[in-house]
């Protein structure tokens, strides 16, 4: 692992997807609205947190990769905050484009006594213009002699499109290792990447299956391999842990390594950003997966959108340690 941690510094990754701020309200509850049946939350604390393909590339960073990120913000004080935390964390924010026809993604989440409440979103779901998308590609065209890997980071607010996809598959070659983190109604966009990361309810959506045991998981990864054309399909599956299927026929079921589990939100950004760092830097796709199921348990044990460390890893692997790997070869 220390050896595979040694590369990072010379990975690069490009992280190309929505960007987000991430506003979470802490307070406490002690009493019922007399207007209408809901919590009153006094508030005790607010903090602004990268999300999206932002906590993406917060995540490469933190793990010691070289990142880049492509993306949009809108001409508000929002994207400016947004802007500023990037580089402040030290993220390259060269191809972050702003465009004043959009708001800046916001996901607000109320949490009293450690528990969701609300969540609202300000956004803007059109896709971004054409003006906007050659801005993005010429960055990326920029950035391919830097780096070995790409990740997609959709989360359905407009940037990422068929066209967007198919142009970076024809940029990347084969080269370049691309994952994507997807979301329902955009598989058909995916077709030909190197790896997916549904997780239970998006890969039982893509692939009309309902997930309900092993059976139907190996039935609907598989499904998903020769429907999409790609090389590998890793579905994650919360406190079950995840399953690998490639592209040979393999199957392998990794089980959990989260002790306490406070709060999912940005799980799956710290799964992608590992499995590709990992990956572009040299591993093998089961051994990126073992790591990136351990940075999961580490940040799902935070609350908040949370980053992961070498650090954090190699504690993880001394303290959990499972002996129940499970591989198939069909």
């Amino acid at each position: 692992m220390k050896e595979l941690f040694g590369k990072f510094g010379k990975t690069g990754i490009l992280v190309i997807g929505d960007l987000m701020i991430d506003q979470f309200i802490w307070g406490r509850v002690k009493r019922i609205s007399p207007e209408a049946p809901v919590p009153v939350v006094e508030v005790t604390e607010e903090e602004l947190l990268l999300g999206g393909a932002a906590n993406v590339a917060h995540n490469v960073l933190s793990l010691g990769g070289r990142v880049f990120i492509a993306g949009t913000i809108g001409k508000d004080d929002t994207g400016k905050i947004l802007l500023d935390k990037l580089r402040e964390n030290g993220v390259n924010a060269d191809g972050v484009i702003k465009d004043g026809t959009r708001p800046t993604t916001v996901k607000t989440r109320v949490i009293a006594h450690s528990q969701q409440v609300v969540r609202f979103d300000r956004e803007e779901k059109t896709e971004i213009q054409r003006a906007t998308l050659s801005l993005l590609l010429e960055y990326v065209r920029s950035c391919l002699p830097m780096i070995s890997g790409i990740v997609i980071s959709d989360y359905c607010k407009g940037l990422i499109t068929k066209k967007l996809v198919k142009t970076l598959l024809e940029l990347a070659g084969k080269k370049i290792f691309i994952a994507v983190d997807p979301k329902v109604g955009h598989f058909d966009y995916y077709r030909g990447v190197d790896l997916i990361t549904p997780n239970t309810s998006e890969a039982s959506l893509a692939a009309g299956i309902d997930i309900s045991d092993d059976e139907t998981l190996i039935s609907a990864g598989n499904l998903l391999i020769k429907k999409l054309q790609c090389g590998s399909v890793i579905i994650t599956r919360g406190d079950e842990g995840m399953t690998l299927f490639e592209k040979n026929g393999r199957i392998t079921h990794i089980p959990t390594c989260a002790r306490e589990v406070y709060d999912v939100s940005g799980a799956g950004d710290t799964v992608i950003a590992t499995l590709t760092l990992c990956k572009a830097a040299g591993a093998p796709l089961s051994d990126a997966a073992i790591v990136a199921n351990h940075a999961a348990g580490v940040v799902v044990g935070k609350m908040g959108t949370a980053t992961v460390t070498q650090q954090d890893i190699l504690k993880s692997m001394k303290m959990c340690r499972p002996n129940h790997l499970k591989n198939v070869k069909l």
